[in-house]
This record gives structure tokens, sequence and C-alpha cells, in this order.
């Protein structure tokens, strides 16, 4: 039975038979390509059970692994490696299809190449995911065919290998950089002129190009006869927390992933600059109830425990308990401490109604309330109206966007810290927000 499911018949053996089909027709009218067709037809027959036996004289013709990472990461492109060796004493032509994870929709994957006999064969590929969870990958199949084109043999490889899909770690990877150098512009990133000397002295070290000269340690200048300069760093060991409102507001997707996944990507990826930088970091999500609660602790290893949690987060359909939210940090976060609260307003009164529980958090730390743009509105404020009905819809888009920086400008006023940022621009504003309060010393 393995040997009939493992027999395929090749596309180009059918434009033979329609070449055979044609001979016999025409020599209706021309009876001296009769005998020719037969005799073609006779080839044609040897060939196939030629073929047939260059197919299936070796045993494992084709040898094929799946090269998969241990995770994948969320909404970025994965790279992905399929490695293939071919025994065939001939140059195989071959067609690799991949069973891809049920959440692609990809039922057209399709690769095609030719594999010398021994030379391994490399093909990448890459993924784009934009939801966390298992992903399963099933058969990887290998269709071989020889220089004959006649037969197709089937061979299957790794049948269900799963893999996890994780918060972006290839984002986080990408702001790394953050905690050992100075190239804040990379990435959108500002570059915060510091206020005064609000961080921790450090040491003093021999003065050079591009150091602040009003820095200059004159007594130790004396003493070594050379410039020398004080150098700070920013105080260290400060709790800072990424609060997640994980309610309904949150599952509004733009470019395949919800605003809860942007969070999350974003809460990662902080995470990990800030404990690059020595601070403390912890995580909280919540919803009805409080979901996650991971306290602040300073240790690198901290963000695989970060990573776990945000990897289990899931959003639903429910309301937000604001008040609850307050009662639990008042009760459970007791030192002064920078919370960013991602959440989402789309309109001024629901952020009315929580703004007794955000300012009474504000007293106690420095709370900064994360929310999102609307980019597919703002896309449509920049078209031109054609008609009545687009001035309709461009009329209430501009009062939606209008909205947005209302509630801004309302937090502002009481002192509260906001950033309003388009979802794909989330990490590089929320890192900016937390080099300028750093900077400030405002915590």
């Amino acid at each position: 039975m393995s040997f009939f499911r493992s027999l395929y018949i090749h596309n180009i053996f059918f434009r033979y038979i329609a070449v055979l089909s044609a001979c016999f027709v025409i020599s209706f009218w021309v009876p001296v390509l009769y005998p020719i067709a037969w005799l073609l037809v006779y080839l044609l027959m040897a060939l196939f059970f030629l073929d047939l036996y260059l197919m299936y004289a070796t045993k494992n013709g084709i040898r094929a692994q799946r090269n998969l990472p241990q995770k994948l990461s969320n909404s970025d492109q994965n790279k992905l490696a399929v490695q293939l060796t071919s025994k065939f004493p001939f140059k195989a032509f071959v067609s690799i299809i991949d069973e891809l994870p049920v959440q692609f929709q990809k039922r057209d994957f399709e690769h095609k190449t030719e594999l010398i006999k021994g030379e391994p064969h490399l093909f990448e590929y890459l993924l784009r995911p934009v939801e966390r969870g298992e992903y399963v990958f099933g058969n990887l199949i290998v269709f071989a065919s020889s220089p004959l084109r006649i037969l197709k043999r089937k061979f299957v490889f790794q049948k269900d290998q799963m893999v996890p899909v994780y918060p972006s770690i290839i984002q986080m990877q990408q702001y790394d950089f953050l905690a050992t150098s100075n190239r804040l512009t990379e990435f959108g990133l500002k570059k915060i002129r510091r206020i005064g000397h609000t961080q921790e002295f450090e040491q003093i070290k021999e003065y050079i190009k591009g150091d602040d000269v009003r820095t200059i340690n004159w007594k130790a200048t004396a003493k070594k006869n050379q410039l020398m300069v004080n150098q700070y760093q920013d105080e260290r060991s400060q709790p800072i927390y990424s609060i997640i409102d994980t309610g309904r507001v949150m599952k509004m997707p733009f470019n395949g992933l919800s605003l809860l996944d942007y969070a999350i990507n974003s809460s990662l990826a902080f995470s990990n600059v800030a404990l690059k930088r020595n601070d403390k970091t912890g995580l909280l999500t919540f919803s009805k109830k409080i979901e996650t609660f991971v306290p602040a602790v300073q240790k690198l290893t901290h963000l695989n425990t970060i990573m776990e949690s945000l990897y289990n987060i899931s959003t639903d359909f429910s309301d937000s308990d604001f008040g609850m939210l307050y009662a639990h940090v008042k009760r459970k976060v007791n030192q002064r401490s920078l919370l960013l609260l991602y959440t989402n307003f789309e309109h001024i009164s629901g952020l009315k109604r929580q703004l007794p529980y955000l300012l009474a958090m504000a007293k106690k730390h420095v709370l900064v309330v994360i929310f999102f743009e609307n980019t597919e509105l703002e896309s449509l404020i920049a078209e031109d109206a054609e008609d009545i009905q687009a001035i309709y819809h461009k009329t209430i888009a501009e009062k939606f966007s209008l909205e947005k920086r209302l509630m801004q400008k309302e937090l502002q006023k009481y002192g509260v810290q906001t950033i309003l940022t388009k979802p794909e621009e989330l990490t590089v504003n929320t890192i900016n927000k937390y080099l300028e309060i750093k900077a400030r010393g405002i915590i």
C-alpha cells in the first residue's frame, strides 16, 4: 500500500498523452502517422517503466528536515529553513510542500528546486504570526521526479511539529542596544537632554571629546595634570510596572494584530531595556479581576518570568474594573513606582468614568497612561471627500480624532503623563517616555 500511496503521475506525462492523441487524430487524414503514433505509445510505455525503476531503485532517495526555532516571535518575520539531500544517481527535480499551521490559512505553499546527489540544499522562507499560542506544523512533503518527468515519488517527513509563538522576541532584541549604548536616535528614539544631576555619582574618569564640560572635576584635574570629569549614572533599582488592560477595548485589530498584542510586545521590549539599565520591572494585567501580578525584581533572569506571563495573557469582551486596579496597586505596590498603563479610550465619557481612579494612583506613583490613535480614521481624514456621504464619514472621523487629543489634554491638565501613539510606534514612544522621565528625575 505504501508503494501506491507514494506513486503519482507527473503533469508533463499528460502533455505526452496529448501529443499522442493529436498524432492519432491527424493520422485520420495522414495515414502514414498511424504506425508512428503506435510506436510512440510503446516508447512512452517503456519510458514509464524505466522511470518507475529509476524512482524506486534507490531506497530513501530524498532526505528532508524542517528546522524550527524553539520559539516564534509574534508579529515579526520569522525565518524557517528546510534542508534537503538527494541520494538519487541523477539530477532530481523536487517540489516541496510544507503544511503550515492552520493559523496562517495558507494552502498554496510550494517550492520547486533541483537536487544533485550528495549536495545539500537549504531552502529558507519567512512566516509572520499575529497570534500567540501553539502552532502545529503538519507534514513536510517532498515530490521527487527524474529527468524523464513521467512519475513522481512522494516522501513525507516530520509530521506534527509544535512550536510556541511568544511575544515579539525579535523586537525586544532590536531595542536591547539601549542598555549599552547612547545611540538613542536609531529606530526613532530621541536623545533626551538631562536636566541637572538627578543621577547617582558613579566615578571620575578622563575627559574625552563630547563629555559635558560642566562635569569637570578641577581637584582631580589638578592632581592628575589632565582633564578629569565626574561620570553619573541613572538612579538604579527603581520599580517600574507595565499594567496591561485586557478588557474588550484592547481587542481592536490593526494590521492583523490586536492592541493587546501591541501592548504585550512593547512591555517585553521595554522590560528588557529597564532591566539592562538596572531598574526593577514588574507586570500587572487586569480586566474584571487581577489576572497576573509579577512583583518588580531587578534580575535579568526575571525577564523569562515576565515573558512566560505575557505568553499566557488573553483578552475578553468585558469592561475593565479600574477601581479594583487602584485597590490592588494601593495594597501591593508600596514603594513609589513608575506605572505604565496600556489601555484605550474611544470616547471622552469613558475616560471620565475612570479618571478618579487614575488620579488616585497618580498621587503616590508616576502614572503614564498609554492609549492609541485610530490609524484607520487618520487615513480616512487624509482622503479627499468626493460626495456627501464621504463628507459625513470624514466629519465623524475628525470628531473621534479630536476626542483622542482632548482626552490627552484632560489627563495632562491633572498632571498625568500620557502617550497617544500609533500602534506600530508604541514601543519607541514608550521607551522615549521612560528615558524622559529618568532624565528629568521625575521618579
